[in-house]
Order: C-alpha cells, then structure tokens, then sequence
C-alpha cells in the first residue's frame, strides 16, 4: 500500500502545494503560455512522483506521470472547467491513473518495494501525512468552488487578508486531530468555540445571507475534516 500513498502524497503536493497562482493563469490563458505552463507543471508532478516513490528503477514512472497529467489537464483547459464536477473529473481522472500505475508496479515488486517502503515511513503514517495534505490546499480549492455561487464580496473588506483561508486550514488540520485521536467531543467544542466568535458578527450584520454564508462555509469544512478522518482510521 506503501507505493499508493505515496504517490498520492507526491499529487497533493505538486497539484496544490507547487502549483502556483501565476502558473494556474499561465495554463488557463491560451496560446503558447499554456503549454509552456502545462508542460512545467506536469513536470513538477513527474519528479515528485519520481522522488516521493524513491525506488530509482521505475523510472517509468516520471514518463507515465507527465504524460497523463499533460492529458488530462490540456483536456480540463480546452473544455474551460471551473466548475465543481470538472474539478472533481480532473482529481479522479489523476487518482485512476495513479491507482492503474500503482497495480502495474505492484506484481513485480511485492516483497522488495513495499517492505523498502514501510520500513522507512510506515503505511499509518503516510496515511496520516496525506490526510493532512489532504484537508488544507485541495480542500480549500473544492469549498471555493462549492461556495462560489453565493459569493458575497461585502465580506472580503470587511476581515484581515486572507484571514478566513487560514482559519479554515486550522480548523480542519484541528478536526482531523480530533477524529484521528478518538476525541470527537473537541469537535463540539470547536463548533461552539466558533459560534461564540462569530455571534456577533452575524449579529451585526442582520442579514440571513451572510449567516447562511458562514453557515455553509463551517458546515462544508467540517464534512471535510470529518470524512477524511473517518476514512484515515
């Protein structure tokens, strides 16, 4: 299983971590660019893939890596997908190929590579590294896209610089420990702890738009936090 997470570690973080705004707008922007763009960026994937696995003899990987994503993101690029389902196609269309290669690699390789692999980083543990990955950058990007239709943006003049970003990556790296840790009534606590803070804003403001705002944007990042976590263990 070793092989798997890593290589789904070595996506989240060349996709989400790596993978800058001026890049995304690069790709996004047509022409020439793009594909200066979309080539560096499947790249970076190709060499992480490549060093995260860290069995220097499959080298195909770095090739089957590039060459996929450069597919499936020029695809995500001509049909314009920025909605929530062309998000979601172009994650699982990567996690197949992924989930195919790591099948390729794995009759050849059973006793070598997964015992190489978890005697130096345990399964559990990179299980727990992607789940953190997981609920900061990608799920950011996926509440972003789910919220976008009930934008406010009186909100953004209103907050510290990219304050509510930040709040979110704690509160789901915090839920997350929490389900890990079997310790889910600090889940209520931080629900409560959040409601406290956010009473008065809410109650200023007197409009049931922002509160079902903030209401949809808490409740999505918890679902996250949660169903990762309960997926970890």
């Amino acid at each position: 299983m070793s092989i798997l997470l890593r290589l789904l570690l070595a996506h989240i973080i060349a996709d989400f971590f790596l993978q800058t705004k001026w890049m995304v707008e690069g790709k996004e922007n047509g022409g020439k660019r793009s594909k200066v763009m979309l080539t560096l960026h499947s790249i970076i994937h190709s060499l992480m893939a490549y060093l995260i696995v860290g069995d220097w003899s499959l080298w195909y990987i770095a090739i089957v890596i590039f060459v996929t994503h450069f597919i499936i993101d020029w695809c995500k690029i001509m049909f314009r997908g920025k909605s929530v389902s062309a998000f979601l196609i172009d994650q699982l269309s990567h996690v197949a190929v992924i989930f195919v290669l790591w099948m390729t690699i794995l009759p050849g390789n059973v006793s070598d590579i997964i015992k190489e692999g978890t005697d130096i980083l345990p399964d559990n543990i990179l299980m727990i590294v992607v789940a953190y990955a997981m609920v900061l950058r990608p799920s950011a990007i996926l509440m972003s896209l789910l919220l976008k239709r009930w934008h406010l943006s009186s909100m953004a003049n209103s907050s510290l610089p990219e304050a509510g970003k930040w709040i979110g990556y704690l509160e789901r790296i915090l839920i997350l420990t929490f389900v890990i840790t079997d310790n889910m009534e600090g889940v209520g606590f931080l629900l409560a702890a959040k409601s406290v803070f956010r009473f008065g804003d809410l109650n200023k403001a007197k409009d049931i738009k922002t509160t079902e705002y903030v209401m949809l944007g808490t409740m999505t990042s918890f679902a996250i936090a949660i169903i990762v976590g309960l997926l970890v263990k």
